[in-house]
């Protein structure tokens, strides 16, 4: 079994705790499938979000 490396996985927390505003504790208890998919999902919000305002200008 090969060890998640930590620095990609604090990324992934500080990440989604920036964004979500969840719990440290919650966040660590996500299945690393289920975290991934959170980032995946939070960051396409993120870039729509910033192709709006894009848009605007």
């Amino acid at each position: 079994m090969r060890q998640y490396p930590v620095d990609a996985l604090w990324d992934e927390l500080s990440y989604l705790a920036f964004h979500l505003h969840w719990e440290f504790d919650a966040l660590l208890d996500l299945e690393h499938a289920d975290r991934v998919r959170l980032v995946e999902h939070v960051a396409a919000l993120n870039r729509r979000a910033w192709e709006g305002l894009r848009d605007l200008a």
